[in-house]
């Protein structure tokens, strides 16, 4: 019943149009996640029109976009998207627009790149650095530079809202760190879907033991050699809690917890997207908070 009330919720999105809007006569922001979209709103706030392409509870390896949706790429002010492979089904639209001239910044191009320590992907560049706030603070610093070269955005109103998200940003990274000091390091080993808690893990000192998808990316697939192999790494480690994600059914994980001969918790983490409204994770910082919440008590003894 709950997925069927998010799948309602993100119809309703569809039919109104695609993310969120401010005024609606000022410049025209188009932003490919969800996750960035909400992090565009909080820095730009109503000085421009936000247009989220991802729907909530959506995938980013795979959605795809409209004729309408991605002709917006093109009459855009600005084109905001994340960069290092994530938007696999979106590359070409964004390839076009660059082209055509319209506006980019590209959120990986901004940061200090963290590569896959393991798995199919291991040395590529790892696309998942909002699991640590701290990274996109980086990007926050980035859109505020790029967004006060805009005609029609006013810098200083700009400033005030960019140096209020950071120290909102700021205030999530000491909370998480305060949170995950807590879990003893024989327990800090994380065990998700796929490949994403790479920056969270070097930040905040944890051990990513594997994935059930090997790669990088949710398009891929596990083997059975794949599952028998992060089946023995889970026992070896006695991890106590394996996480799931929002996005993606976790009979996979499931499908591990059954294998491993200890007695794990399958837990469901929000990593590759926001949730509709009153799904407990609608904006970033909101998402940030609920993982912390459930990784350091799924670890904790």
């Amino acid at each position: 019943m709950r997925r069927l009330a998010a799948m309602a919720v993100v119809g309703a999105f569809a039919l109104a149009g695609c993310g969120q809007a401010g005024s609606g006569d000022g410049p025209r922001v188009v932003v490919t996640t969800n996750i960035l979209g909400d992090v565009v709103q909080q820095v730009l706030g109503d000085q421009v029109e936000v247009t989220t392409l991802m729907q909530p509870n959506a995938d980013p390896h795979s959605f795809e976009i409209s004729a309408r949706q991605a002709a917006a790429l093109d009459d855009a002010d600005l084109v905001v998207s994340n960069g290092l492979g994530l938007e696999e089904g979106l590359q070409q639209h964004l390839d076009r627009a660059a082209e055509a001239g319209a506006p980019q910044l590209v959120a990986g191009d901004e940061i200090e790149v963290v590569p896959y320590a393991s798995g199919d992907a291991e040395g590529n560049p790892d696309p998942h650095f909002w699991t640590d706030p701290a990274t996109v603070l980086d990007v926050v610093d980035a859109l505020e530079t790029t967004a006060s070269t805009i005609d029609g955005i006013d810098p200083a109103r700009l400033r005030t809202r960019a140096d209020a998200y950071r120290a909102e940003l700021t205030r999530l990274d000491a909370d998480m760190t305060t949170a995950f000091a807590a879990i003893p390091d024989e327990r800090r080993a994380l065990v998700t879907n796929h490949h994403v808690f790479g920056y969270l893990a070097q930040r905040f000192g944890f051990e990513v033991i594997g994935a059930v998808i090997p790669g990088g990316t949710t398009l891929a697939a596990p083997s059975a050699a794949d599952l028998r192999d992060l089946t023995e790494a889970v026992e070896k480690a006695g991890v106590p809690t394996i996480f799931a994600e929002s996005s993606q059914p976790d009979r996979l994980v499931q499908v591990l917890a059954s294998e491993a001969d200890v007695d794990v918790a399958v837990v469901e983490l929000f990593t590759e997207s926001l949730t509709a409204p009153g799904g407990g994770a609608e904006t970033y910082v909101q998402m940030m908070r609920a993982n912390t919440e459930r990784i350091a008590t799924g670890l904790s003894p």
